[in-house]
């Protein structure tokens, strides 16, 4: 299994983002004292991923791409929410995928995608 490691600034507005938009759980989170880096995981079903305050982690501006089943209905969850920083929407692509993407504050960019049959 592969964790991607992405660079965040803030835990709050990674929070915001991760947790109530996109509908992650802070599994845990790390940090040596208090005023040092914060290094945490978050989870989605299958879905781990790493978001690190630590600056030689990772660089802003990340791209990763995560399989995920039923495309369709996350799409539904993320529209209902009616987030304001993201509207995301569903692409069908050349290559046979049906994918949404999202950027976080850090300017991370995300893609789900599923294959099409």
């Amino acid at each position: 299994m592969i964790t991607p490691i992405l660079r965040m600034f803030e835990l709050a507005k990674a929070k915001e983002f991760y947790i109530d938009f996109l509908g992650f759980n802070i599994d845990w989170t790390h940090q040596y004292e208090e005023n040092m880096p914060i290094y945490c995981q978050i989870s989605l079903d299958h879905i781990i991923l790493h978001l690190s305050e630590h600056h030689g982690d990772s660089s802003p501006g990340s791209a990763i791409r995560i399989k995920l089943n039923n495309i369709k209905h996350f799409h539904s969850i993320l529209q209902a929410k009616k987030y304001a920083f993201s509207n995301p929407a569903l692409e069908k692509s050349p290559w046979n995928t049906v994918e949404l993407t999202v950027i976080d504050p850090f300017f991370n960019r995300i893609t789900f995608y599923e294959e099409m049959n």
